[in-house]
């Protein structure tokens, strides 16, 4: 195939420059230098090769394309504009405006045509490695002869940023690994960062760093306006075998200011007399703003055409799919509906009291094994610690090139190698593709490595699921360097994520059931190493609250409400103290967030005024004011011994827990004081 730019096309060019530039200067704030460099491969990516229907942003077979440079998301509106997405020149002009649908950086599940949020750099380019590695396990298990329902490619752009993130290294050493040639990455190469020319911070071959992780490599040396060569590398990069693209890309940053290639057109409006003179310079109104000529109208209604007209044609596939491939069919839909497979809760394992203590790793181990069976959808994975996860079910495929014989494409297991942060930002990738619940396993401490993906996927509403084990003090001899004393307050002060610490198998059980529901929510579950006895009172049915009473009394002197580990110490705790003649209830609260969106009267039964409230946890108690009155736990970092040594050490013991609630009781009687519970006085504010 060939392609021979037309007049047309360079005034579609002007246009999206002129409109990126107006976009940044209407809200005096943005980036417009690298929209205006960027603009030529813009129009020919979206023009020539994008296979989308901008009618139905969600069709399943569309190509995906990512701005991880999302800075320069004024581009991607214009562009989503042109194409007719459900953007309006009223949207460009209400750019980073309140309540807008054109934020300062691309958000998933905002506006129209943005697959994942992007703009903290490297997060992109990682999540568009999991749209490929979706891409190709989807057209693995589904494609049959004469039916490739799902052929598409994966899209990103990404600036010298994006390339000094360590986040985006990571992902793209696991693409080249993967071999995934679905995977186009388009550089713009501008050589300039916020701090001026990159020589003075990066100055590393990039190429021969792409080359050493198995991409094959193109080069465009004039982006600014050879048309003709842009088209051909992402020709040839399309008919790439064996490894994913790098593009590289020459551009000028604000191409037509100026200032162009200055760091002065990164992060800064344009002048008004600057734009004025682009404008002129190109044949545009230079006193009209948010203007598109019909013929560039014209041009992109065409694109729009051919788009519909290609989902069309897939539509007519899929029916004949669906005909010669019924169950194959049913299961695609589904998916795609976010329908979970009808009973698929009944595989899940409950204890009773009298089973073995086990430790909550081993216990989401058995959770995997039992639910990997119906839910084909479930994709696994681990960063290296698969055997100390426990996250790999007995008969799981590796997802691998089948050319290295350790796995196959349909595989459903995820070696993501000592790569914690790009396995976080990749499962986003996985999810935003449509048909995959991914799950990935660390330690906790190392959910902090991965924090700013775990921020992106609660930004973003993405079901992730994160495997979080050696959750406390209790992974004993490695020390306080993998102790997560406070992992846990900074994950349950972030929006839209569920922090769940299980105490026994039912609540294992539960917080996978919830995590698993909760489409719009990722979840963070905290696993111990050290076994944990099942608890009198636990089932799934409570866990799904979130918090629930363990054990009750109407005479009590005092709640002690704990997570995970803790509870089993704090119920030996409530029979320490009826031998002192001092009446306890115990609460478990497995899942604040989730405790929090039950109904005030159930909150209140559960944690009542009237008596002192105390908690126990092998954490910091910094956050644990919501929910009571006094904090026992772990405000230093851990130690490196034996478990129960520590335990002893730091003071989180049935005897130290019991001898402080009772000298809670006792102040509260001197004062003649009964205390009203967090949960009421938080309420009666809100």
């Amino acid at each position: 195939m060939t392609f021979t730019p037309s007049a047309v096309d360079e005034k579609a060019i002007a246009t999206i420059r002129a409109l990126a530039a107006d976009v940044v200067a209407n809200a005096n704030s943005g980036h417009p230098g690298a929209p205006m460099g960027l603009a030529p491969l813009a129009h020919v990516l979206w023009s020539q090769f994008l296979s989308c229907d901008p009618n139905d942003s969600r069709w399943l077979n569309r190509d995906r394309f990512v701005l991880s440079n999302g800075h320069a998301c004024a581009l991607q509106y214009v562009m989503l504009h042109l194409l007719g997405y459900k953007v309006s020149l009223e949207d460009l002009k209400q750019f980073r405006q309140l309540d807008s649908r054109t934020p300062g950086h691309p958000e998933a599940n905002h506006t129209d045509g943005i697959e994942v949020t992007t703009g903290p750099l490297g997060q992109g380019v990682a999540e568009a490695v999991g749209l490929a590695i979706a891409q190709r396990n989807a057209a693995a298990t589904f494609n049959k002869d004469g039916f490739e329902v799902f052929k598409s490619h994966i899209y990103t752009i990404v600036g010298d940023g994006c390339l000094q993130e360590g986040v985006a290294y990571e992902a793209l050493s696991l693409a080249g690994h993967l071999a995934l040639d679905n995977l186009i990455v388009l550089y713009d190469d501008n050589h300039i960062t916020i701090d001026g020319d990159t020589a003075v911070s990066f100055t590393e071959d990039v190429v021969a760093r792409f080359e050493s992780i198995n991409f094959n490599i193109l080069h465009v040396d004039n982006g600014d306006s050879d048309l003709a060569a842009i088209y051909d590398a992402i020709e040839k990069a399309r008919q790439s075998t064996g490894k994913p693209t790098l593009i590289r890309v020459r551009t000028t940053i604000g191409y037509g200011s100026l200032k162009a290639g200055t760091a002065s057109t990164h992060g800064s409006p344009l002048k008004p007399e600057d734009i004025a003179q682009f404008k002129e310079k190109n044949g545009l109104d230079p006193n009209e703003k948010f203007f598109v000529p019909e013929d560039v109208r014209e041009l992109y209604k065409k694109v729009n055409a051919a788009g519909a007209e290609r989902h069309a044609e897939w539509t007519k596939l899929f029916e004949s799919y669906a005909s010669a491939h019924a169950d194959d069919h049913a299961e695609i839909v589904r998916r795609y509906e976010r329908r979970l497979p009808e009973g698929w809760e009944k595989s899940l394992p409950t204890y009773k009291p009298d089973d073995a203590a086990v430790a909550s790793r081993k216990l989401s181990e058995t959770v995997l094994k039992k639910i990997s069976g119906v839910l084909p959808e479930l994709v696994g994975g681990s960063a290296d610690l698969t055997g100390s996860n426990l996250t790999r079910w007995t008969d799981a495929v590796d997802f691998q090139p089948p050319a290295t014989k350790l796995g196959e494409w349909t595989g459903r297991y995820i070696r993501y190698g000592v790569r914690e942060h790009a396995m976080a930002a990749i499962m986003n990738g996985l999810h935003a593709f449509g048909l995959h619940i991914p799950t990935g396993g660390t330690f906790l401490n190392f959910v902090s490595y991965g924090i700013g993906a775990v921020r992106v996927a609660a930004l973003s509403k993405f079901r992730v699921i994160f495997v979080a084990t050696h959750d406390s003090i209790g992974l004993g001899e490695d020390g306080p360097t993998h102790q997560p004393i406070e992992t846990a307050a900074s994950l349950r002060a972030m929006p839209n994520l569920h922090f769940w610490r299980p105490a026994d198998g039912n609540e294992v059980s539960g917080a996978y059931i919830s995590a698993i529901r909760s489409v719009e929510t990722p979840s963070v579950l905290a696993l111990s190493r050290q076994n944990l006895p099942q608890l009198e009172g636990s089932t799934i049915e409570n866990a799904l609250r979130g918090g629930y009473v363990l054990i009750d009394n109407d005479e009590a002197a005092i709640t002690l409400v704990a997570t995970g580990s803790e509870v089993a110490i704090a119920r030996d705790a409530v029979a320490k103290l009826a031998d002192k003649g001092i009446k306890a209830r115990l609460v478990s609260i497995p899942c604040f967030e989730v405790f929090d969106a039950q109904p005030l009267e159930y909150r209140k039964q559960v944690l009542p005024s009237g008596h002192p409230i105390l908690s126990l946890e092998a954490y910091s108690t910094f956050g644990w004011g919501k929910y009571s009155h006094v904090h026992h736990g772990v405000n230093t970092f851990g130690k490196s011994a034996p478990a129960a040594a520590i335990y002893k050490d730091l003071g989180i013991t049935d005897e130290a827990v019991a001898a402080k609630a009772a000298a809670v009781v006792e102040y509260y009687n001197k004062a003649g004081v009964k205390p009203i519970s967090p949960v009421e006085l938080e309420a009666a504010f809100e």
